[in-house]
């Protein structure tokens, strides 16, 4: 299980988090305090604290996935 923290500043953040997630044939969760969110519900992931440090959580390999977290990394967000 890989474990990433990652922000979302605006909402076409977290449409496109949605939108590379559902390509996934695995399970991507989504959390933030003790609230676990599917990472591939728009309405899920909108009801999030986008100001917040998110972490996504998964079991699986996708380019498209590492490559967009990797843009969204929360280490780099902070550092802006």
């Amino acid at each position: 299980m890989k474990q990433r923290r990652i922000m979302l500043p605006t909402v076409a953040d977290a449409k496109e988090l949605v939108s590379v997630a559902s390509k996934c044939d695995f399970d991507i969760d989504v959390f933030y305090n003790r609230i676990i969110i599917d990472a591939k519900s728009i309405l899920g992931v909108l009801s999030l604290d986008l100001t917040r440090v998110l972490t996504v959580s998964y079991d699986g390999e996708n380019q498209e996935l590492e490559e967009f977290l990797d843009s969204k990394d929360a280490r780099k967000s902070h550092a802006a």
